[in-house]
């Protein structure tokens, strides 16, 4: 009988050594972590597949306070986007990281992202560890970066047709498509006129301001000489609207009665009193705005203030009748941009308000156009560089797609300023990056050789897309591309508008070398990453 009853104890001791060896030996787990995080990344790539190029279509997002976003632009679609998985939120910041380093590509990144890791999957399957897919991809995507450099052509920045050909790139698969002959060579002047073209590597896009107005269309935006406000001058008290030889004050005080530290409350009983306090209140009122007038000044911007009123119905009354136009409102964080454009320095305190901190113009006026009305300061002496585009559009919704749609199109002239070298569009050097890729992948040994092939073949995607988007047929147009790119027509490309193949240099479809080279580089860069994550852990 007891030997009946040592066989369980015995069988039960190898089942809990067999149970402790067992998390050593799992290998489900890994994998599974591995396809629900390729999973998820892929359907946020899926989601904003369909917007690529300029067939592409927009989405239309309501926020969480109700307010509607419409567009085409990854990094905007992606921002507003609910992404609760940790591995799709990685491709939600790469397109971010893209907008940072490019600003243009933010849909292209994430699509080449996806497609690389549905070729990571396969070769998954096939048995290869992650970590020599990691590898293979690093080797790849540094190859396809000296492919794309050495198809590039440099260019100057005195060569304004080229950056006017890149900006009108960037610009056609967005919605202000049409206005492109508008607002291609005001972001083009707009740069030039902030850069040295010799001396300057980057463009600092604070220095150019957009102000937002509705009314008129796309045409009517313009690129304006001087500075733009969006505050109105403060006419109650009847004080002037236009001031020539105008000198310019920017204070960060206010022009009101002072206030004690602590909410406290003063009880006056006597109305001698009371006349003592408002007689004390105008007389220092009085002397702050004779002050300013002494050093010279006749416009007058006032920063905004949470604690006090920036100015009181006294001292209006008190400017208006010294003819100093003012303007109240000024933001904090539009300080140093006027500070650069008009040459004034910001004053604190009116013991330091001195005429050798006032900015100078010829002409400060309130125009009014197209029922909306704006503050121009034209005729700056000491101008700085600094660039003002006043834009217009007949919604909210049109002015703020034409302010993203603006702002990739400055990136792409920064790109040009930071890199200066351009590329064909329309697919044709993803198809040329394929093709070399596959040759190198033929003298490669090993798993370097399956990696390369699988690289090359995700590359394709880009020109996939754009066929899908624009109702083509992707097999025989990426079939005939690389046919032609294989008899050595290097600048064959996707022509979306005929829905053909043409060269696209003689289409001057054109963009700037960065926004690709950073496209795969980044792209590569999170998928190698997503690739050497075996686990998914969750912390207190």
């Amino acid at each position: 009988m007891a030997g009946v009853t040592a066989a369980p104890s015995k069988a039960g001791s190898s089942a809990s050594s067999k149970k402790q060896n067992d998390t050593f030996n799992q290998k489900d787990k890994p994998t599974q972590v591995r396809l629900s995080n390729i999973t998820a990344a892929k359907a946020v790539a899926d989601a904003i597949r369909t917007s690529l190029g300029p067939r592409g279509m927009d989405k239309m997002i309501e926020t969480g306070k109700k307010e509607v976003v419409i567009s085409n632009d990854g990094a905007t679609i992606l921002k507003h986007m609910s992404v609760l998985h940790p591995a799709a939120r990685m491709l939600v910041d790469l397109s971010a990281a893209q907008d940072v380093e490019a600003g243009d590509g933010t849909t292209s990144v994430v699509v080449l992202a996806g497609s690389l890791l549905s070729a990571a999957e396969k070769l998954l399957k096939k048995g290869i560890h992650p970590t020599q897919i990691a590898e293979g991809f690093k080797s790849a995507a540094a190859e396809a970066v000296k492919i794309l450099e050495d198809i590039a052509i440099p260019v100057n920045l005195d060569d304004r047709e080229s950056l006017l050909k890149s900006a009108t790139t960037s610009l056609s698969s967005k919605v202000v498509a049409q206005y492109s002959s508008v607002l291609a060579p005001i972001v083009v002047d707009s740069v030039l006129r902030i850069v040295g073209a010799d001396t300057d590597s980057n463009v600092d896009l604070n220095d150019i301001r957009i102000v937002k107005k509705i009314g008129g269309t796309i045409d009517d935006t313009e690129l304006v000489s001087g500075l733009v406000l969006n505050q109105n001058v403060i006419t109650s008290a009847g004080g002037p609207t236009r001031v020539e030889k105008a000198k310019i004050g920017l204070i960060q005080f206010q022009l009101s009665p002072p206030k004690p530290d602590m909410d406290n409350q003063v009880v006056v009983n006597d109305y001698r009193q009371m006349d003592r306090i408002l007689k004390e209140e105008r007389t220092y009122l009085l002397n702050l705005v004779k002050k300013i007038k002494k050093a010279g000044c006749n416009v007058l911007l006032i920063q905004k203030s949470i604690l006090r009123d920036a100015v009181n119905s006294l001292s209006l009354h008190f400017l208006a009748k010294l003819k100093i136009l003012a303007i109240k409102e000024v933001e904090r964080d539009e300080i140093e941009f006027i500070c650069k454009a008009t040459g004034c320095k910001p004053i604190a305190d009116i013991d330091s308000f001195t005429e050798d901190k006032l900015g100078t113009a010829d002409l400060v006026e309130e125009i009014e156009s197209d029922g909306s009305r704006i503050v121009q300061i034209s005729g700056i002496k000491n101008v700085g560089k600094t660039a003002s585009i006043i834009m217009r559009g007949a919604n909210q919704y049109v002015l703020d797609e034409a302010d993203r749609s603006l702002h990739d199109a400055l990136c792409v002239i920064r790109c040009l300023v930071k890199k200066r070298a351009l590329i064909v569009g329309g697919g044709a050097p993803e198809i040329e990056v394929s093709q070399r890729l596959s040759e190198l992948a033929k003298a490669q040994t090993g798993f370097q050789a399956v990696c390369f092939q699988a690289f090359a073949d995700a590359v394709e995607v880009i020109p996939t897309t754009l066929a899908e988007n624009t109702g083509l047929s992707p097999i025989s147009i990426v079939t005939e591309l690389r046919n032609r790119h294989a008899n050595g027509e290097k600048t064959a490309g996707i022509n979306v508008r005929k829905g053909a193949i043409s060269d696209m240099q003689r289409e001057n479809v054109i963009q700037p070398l960065l926004v690709s080279t950073s496209a795969i580089e980044l792209a590569t860069e999170t998928v190698r990453m997503l690739m050497k994550i075996d686990d998914i852990l969750a912390s207190r």
